[in-house]
């Protein structure tokens, strides 16, 4: 049987106990990190007849891996001024320890935290990290890589391994500014377009030093993500009746990014149901509320999306019924993890973990195992049955529709009505997608081009301007110089 790989946890115990605690239980539970390392925090240091300085010294000349988490804080001080952090860091880095360093982004350190920082910057690349979430993918990517180049494992998790033909050419640096622009916003991204690609792509542990690519990368960012994994796709379907049979009244196949792919299929479903015009009498602005909670549709085809196995050759799967929604993945649920347990607040183990990050920074998926319990209480506080979960050779969501006093029209699988009690208006399927697309604040070519038509004034007219004039959309940045600049979103 192999020897566990020993990991010592390093840092100021009061500025990061969260961390330290919640990062040994996560190697600890893993189902790969598990199976090799074994962490140790001095917290749980049973008592022992040695001073704690003799302690977590003679711990971290023993461990394999030292992992620093230095933040704001340098800590307590002995005779000659040094604190236990750095007094750990010099015995792993004069014993020839293997060293992670991750440096908490914080307004100000101690001068002597500074000092220290810098000392370290001298010997070993350090990541930077935000929260726990960030710190947790950068360290999972580091122990993998660790595990790889140690060869205790001849082939890398799908997210983190690293592609052997793709380069930075095959980057689109559109779909990476529109990312950076989004995680922004979204999450206080640190890192400006301008710094460049390979910056970008090396802190979200996309890229190596050496300037390969992981396969997160090519899904998240590549010009064309289907030319290296042709399954990716996601295969959208409206049936007549419910069950599948033909005819198939629509049928679409979408390619593109991670990103794309999302927008392309909340889109369709969202454009194939009816929706209703809030009263306009009562506000300036107008919702438009559908048969299902957006946020519903799009957290369950996100999850299908980023947490699907992508080395089966299946696709996700996205069906439209006279009364449901299915939406299927060729994955499953994480080790240790049951379906009844989707129904509850659980702990977020996100199967391409590398993958998913960047995602949850552009502000498409949250964090902390909230994912399936906000789909069941959106669909619930819209009066709509309990969403189902279901785990076999794919993993299934089931959404409901109204089968019964239903207050929308579910006749027509073409188009849809939506009302107001003022007026009623009529949008057509390719409106519909607009409002949905739009939740983030697009750019009218950016609009045109995602429901496929040309980019001229009289389309511009119908599904901006006439939707603008409805106030089901608004101007995000009215001050642009360049009117092809304005974005729009939802109102």
């Amino acid at each position: 049987m192999m020897a566990e790989i020993k990991i010592f946890i390093s840092s100021v115990q009061a500025e990061f106990a969260s961390e330290r605690k919640r990062l040994c239980d996560y190697i600890r539970q893993d189902a790969l990190l598990g199976r090799f390392f074994m962490p140790f925090i001095f917290e749980e240091l049973p008592a022992i007849n040695s001073s704690a300085q003799e302690a977590y010294l003679t711990e971290a000349g023993q461990c394999d891996i030292y992992i620093g988490l230095f933040g704001e804080r340098y800590g307590y001080e002995d005779k000659e001024g040094i604190s236990p952090t750095e007094r750990e860091y010099d015995v792993a880095t004069q014993q020839h320890k293997h060293r992670l360093i991750y440096l908490k982004n914080v307004p100000a350190r101690h001068p002597k935290e500074e000092n220290f920082i810098h000392k370290v910057e001298q010997d070993v690349v350090r990541k930077t990290f935000d929260a726990y979430d960030d710190l947790r993918t950068a360290v999972y990517t580091s122990l993998v890589r660790y595990l790889e180049e140690k060869e205790y494992l001849r082939l890398l998790p799908f997210d983190a391994t690293f592609n052997r033909q793709a380069t930075l050419d095959d980057i689109d640096p559109s779909k990476v500014e529109l990312f950076v622009n989004l995680a922004h916003d979204r999450r206080n991204f640190p890192i400006p377009f301008s710094a460049g690609i390979p910056k970008i792509l090396t802190h979200l542990n996309l890229m190596a030093e050496d300037g390969k690519l992981t396969n997160s990368a090519l899904l998240l960012f590549a010009k064309d993500p289907q030319k290296f994994f042709i399954t990716s796709e996601v295969k959208c379907a409206q049936f007549y009746g419910t069950k599948v049979e033909k005819p198939i009244p629509f049928y679409q196949v979408f390619r593109g990014s991670i990103f794309e792919l999302v927008d392309q299929a909340v889109g369709f479903v969202m454009g194939h149901i009816d929706a209703k015009v809030g009263d306009r009498s009562k506000s300036s602005s107008v919702d438009v509320s559908y048969e299902f909670p957006v946020k519903a549709v799009t957290e369950a085809i996100v999850n299908a999306i980023v947490h699907r196995d992508y080395t089966s050759n299946a696709s996700v799967q996205v069906m439209l019924f006279r009364d449901r929604l299915e939406i299927l993945n060729p994955g499953t649920l994480p080790y240790g993890m049951t379906v009844p347990q989707l129904s509850q607040l659980h702990s977020s183990i996100p199967t391409n973990p590398v993958l998913a990050h960047p995602v949850y920074l552009a502000g498409y998926i949250e964090r902390m195992g909230t994912g399936t319990t906000d789909i069941i209480e959106q669909c619930e506080a819209m009066g709509l049955a309990t969403p189902t979960f279901r785990q076999d050779s794919f993993f299934q969501v089931t959404l409901y529709r109204k089968t019964q006093d239903n207050e929308f029209n579910q006749n027509n699988p073409k188009e849809g009505k939506a009302t107001t009690e003022v007026t009623t208006i009529e949008l057509n399927a390719k409106q519909r997608l607009v409002c949905v697309y739009c939740r983030l604040p697009r750019t009218s070519r950016q609009i045109l081009n995602h429901i496929g038509v040309s980019y001229h004034s009289t389309n511009i007219k119908k599904y901006i301007n006439d939707l603008i004039g409805a106030k089901l959309l608004k101007v995000v940045n009215d001050d642009s110089k360049n009117n092809k600049d304005v974005m729009y979103v939802r109102s």
